[in-house]
């Protein structure tokens, strides 16, 4: 799809469109008022100026349309209105030793027991292991500074969901 196709899809159309991008429904509704975008760089502007009126709510709506980062089984189950756009983001788990997945599985429910959300963080081009250094200096921080961090993540992983939605990423 082109910007011209998704400025022509109906509301219902572009609802379910960006509902790939990010589950939090203020995003979405807002995203689609946006239109139309005069180009990607416009509707990459929009998607950013929507989630910076987002409030806790909101996030964590959108942080919970992911799984948690190597957890397969849950990759495969949960939200899968996302798996299309969503299915090479944590290709990196694939290839990791078992000792690092049971630190990934260990650290992430260590850091939603802590702040009541799974960890987000932009996964496209890191490896398991890499992903284990930022979860674990991410732990220490306190909730409202991961509630932070992890909406930026969001922002991050909702641009690239916009670049593959228009076909510009893989």
């Amino acid at each position: 799809m082109d910007i011209a196709e998704l400025n022509d899809l109906d509301i219902q159309a572009a609802t379910d469109a960006f509902g790939t991008c990010c589950t939090s429904k203020t995003w979405i509704e807002g995203i689609v008022q946006g239109r139309p975008f005069k180009d990607v760089a416009h509707a990459q502007q929009v998607a950013l100026d929507v989630w910076a009126t987002c409030g806790e709510a909101d996030f964590l709506q959108a942080f919970e349309g992911h799984p948690k980062i190597g957890d397969v089984s849950s990759l495969r189950k949960k939200y899968a209105n996302t798996k299309g756009l969503a299915s090479n983001e944590q290709s990196g788990v694939n290839d990791a030793n078992e000792a690092v997945l049971q630190a990934l599985c260990d650290g992430n429910n260590d850091y939603d027991d802590k702040n009541g959300f799974i960890f987000i963080v932009y996964a496209t081009g890191k490896s398991a292991a890499q992903m284990l250094e930022i979860l674990q200096a991410r732990l220490p921080n306190d909730r409202k500074t991961e509630l932070k961090n992890a909406a930026h993540e969001q922002s991050k992983i909702t641009a690239l969901r916009i670049n593959k939605l228009l076909g510009l990423a893989s």
